[in-house]
């Protein structure tokens, strides 16, 4: 098992900044993956940004040149940089784990980050 803690959630005027953090624990070494989804009231989990082992990164399109992902490795933690933000990136973002080989997912229990316009 994996477990994932996140911090780093807050309220913040449109323009400001936050960071993410999420730390992993136990079966660390099952993790190809990690990364954020973040979740809208009314609407689906949505990818926000993905990290592979090797460093290779994936972003939303929506945050692209906005928000920047980083890991330390030898911490089990990933980071999440978030830039002018705007009222839209409202929403509880989920720390997430991925294990590619067994098909299996683990997730944080979720922070709340509210933009203020």
């Amino acid at each position: 098992q994996v477990q994932l803690v996140e911090s780093g959630g807050g309220l913040v005027q449109a323009g400001g900044s936050l960071r993410l953090s999420c730390a992993a624990s136990g079966s660390t070494s099952r993790i190809d993956v990690m990364g954020w989804y973040r979740q809208a009231p009314g609407k689906q989990r949505e990818l926000v940004a993905l990290i592979t082992n090797d460093g290779t990164t994936n972003y939303a399109d929506s945050v692209k040149g906005r928000f920047t992902l980083s890991r330390d490795n030898a911490k089990n933690t990933h980071y999440l940089q978030m830039n002018s933000l705007e009222p839209e990136d409202t929403a509880v973002y989920y720390c997430n784990a991925k294990d590619l080989w067994r098909n299996r997912d683990w997730w944080g229990q979720g922070t709340q980050v509210t933009v203020s316009s």
